[in-house]
């Protein structure tokens, strides 16, 4: 495999106005130009400023990862474009909400593996749980496959939240 077909993840941030059809000329981008989008979060960030952080995990070539980056950067509404990935390190979070069916020994099992990973149940009824589970995407993927055969029934995921660690930040960047 060459260097340009070498495939690569990416974490984004895109600091932009928080306008309606901000977040649909963003992902219009990604679209109309068929790359893909594996995780999308945004919230506003700064009321004051009318900010909002988009974190977008792409994939693709490192000339595609350049080229999204520079597209982005081209849009009106776009502050700041950072790509955390390359930038240094950051903290990346993600949460699920897990829900399990099951009784006896597959119950117990659940919640001892829930114990393994950290996760909390924040529902349970006699017959199911549903678990709240945070980390890194590989940690969540990995909690889903273990609760798979003990009777997984449903699994929401909020998507990736990045932040560069130390004391920049986006807001008092650009």
């Amino acid at each position: 495999m060459t260097p340009q077909t070498h495939i690569e993840t990416h974490t984004i941030a895109v600091l932009v106005d928080n306008e309606p059809g901000a977040l649909a000329r963003v992902i219009g981008l990604f679209s109309g130009r068929g790359y893909n989008i594996e995780s999308l979060t945004v919230a506003e960030v700064e009321a004051a400023r009318n900010l909002s952080r988009i974190t977008v995990v792409t994939s693709g070539t490192p000339m595609i990862i350049e080229q999204i980056k520079a597209q982005l950067d081209r849009l009106v509404l776009v502050h700041s474009v950072h790509d955390l990935t390359l930038d240094g390190p950051a903290v990346e979070r993600e949460l699920a909400l897990v829900k399990v069916r099951g009784a006896g020994d597959k119950r117990i099992e659940s919640l001892r593996i829930a114990d393994v990973f950290r996760a909390r149940a924040v529902d349970s009824t006699t017959e199911s749980f549903v678990f709240e589970v945070t980390g890194s995407s590989q940690k969540i993927n990995a909690f889903i496959q273990l609760m798979i055969p003990l009777g997984l029934v449903d699994v929401s995921r909020t998507g990736v939240v990045a932040i560069a660690r130390g004391p920049e930040g986006l807001l008092n960047a650009d």
